[in-house]
């Protein structure tokens, strides 16, 4: 029979060991909660599993948040291929259903403008997500506008925004801006040079004084697009609202005709007529009201999609007043 020392003893021992496994059980606790485990010679920190895990969401999620900040001005328009009948050299397989292309000659069709290669029955099929490369897009002028933007990952044409900038600089009080035409050579040059330089292309007072000279090189350019500005599926919307009388149903039908354009097309639309609004601004000493602007942008940003020679006769007065509503009604429009 241990004496009542002895149990005490053995008690206070049990209380010890008990509360030390307990101690440790809550600082192993702790441990797991931090994500660390401490050596008992070293003092080095392991990070722990989770936490590893933890910290990398978080900074991947960090990076894509700055990553669309960036990025939230890129366009994002859809764009459908440009397929056109090519002959293969050497064998080729359908990048849409991994088959082989069989043939000596117009096995498939290739797209000119990213250069997907698939078979005549798979191009159907391919989605609307067509991403132009510069090296198979090597044209400013007459290249299609959405194929033009998204080659160069921008909103607009570099045609468009640099020539307006240039006009805005230092043309807004020229009489007769975008009515009086500038020297046609000149004017080719300015496109020879968009064309070899794009961006980098100098079109500064320097290089060309006249102002008639930049604004002739941006209506150039819109006359060359293979698809105009305002669409020919969008057109007959766009005279439908010119020949309506009442005003308030003219901006309803040009508001449902907007929609119809590519949003390349709308944006483009939508800079170039607060452009001419700012020159009508000045119409004082450039002598161009909206009025004027719509005789000279009327056929330049519209073609009748018929080959009816009268017909397209008929709407030039009507393409006239839908550029002169668009710029009018440009802060309510757009």
């Amino acid at each position: 029979m241990p004496s009542k020392e002895s149990w005490s003893g053995q008690k206070a021992n049990r209380a010890t060991v008990h509360n030390s496994k307990q101690e440790s059980c809550q600082q192993d606790l702790l441990i797991a909660a931090l994500g660390m485990k401490l050596g008992s010679q070293k003092s080095s920190v392991t990070i722990w599993q989770p936490l590893k895990l933890f910290a990398y969401s978080q900074l991947t999620s960090l990076v894509r948040r700055a990553t669309l900040k960036e990025n939230e001005h890129i366009p994002k328009y859809e764009k459908i291929h440009n397929f056109k009948v090519h002959t293969f050299r050497g064998p080729h397989w359908c990048e849409y259903c991994a088959n082989f292309m069989w043939g000596l000659i117009a096995q498939g069709v290739k797209c000119a403008d990213c250069g997907l290669n698939v078979h005549k029955q798979c191009s159907k099929m391919v989605p609307n997500d067509c991403k132009p490369d510069l090296k198979h897009v090597k044209k400013v002028y007459s290249c299609d506008l959405t194929t033009l933007v998204k080659a160069h990952f921008t909103k607009r044409p570099m045609v468009v925004d640099m020539c307006i900038r240039e006009i805005e600089s230092r043309g807004l009080n020229s009489e007769g801006l975008y009515r009086v035409s500038g020297f046609s050579d000149l004017i080719e040059d300015v496109k020879m040079a968009f064309d070899r330089d794009g961006e980098k292309a100098d079109i500064s007072v320097n290089m060309y004084e006249d102002i008639n000279i930049i604004t002739g090189a941006l209506k150039l350019y819109f006359r060359d697009l293979p698809i105009p500005l305002i669409t020919y599926d969008a057109y007959p919307k766009f005279i439908e609202s010119a020949k309506t009388t009442d005003p308030d149903e003219q901006l309803e039908i040009l508001h449902e005709a907007l929609k119809l354009l590519p949003p390349a097309h709308c944006e483009t639309l939508r800079y170039l007529m607060a452009h001419l609004k700012r020159v009508t601004l000045h119409e004082k000493e450039n002598l161009m009201s909206a009025e004027n602007l719509g005789i000279v942008f009327g056929p330049t940003l519209m073609r009748a999609p018929e080959l009816d020679a009268m017909a397209a006769l008929n709407d030039i007065r009507y393409q006239r007043l839908v550029v002169e509503m668009l710029i009018k009604n440009e802060d309510i429009l757009f």
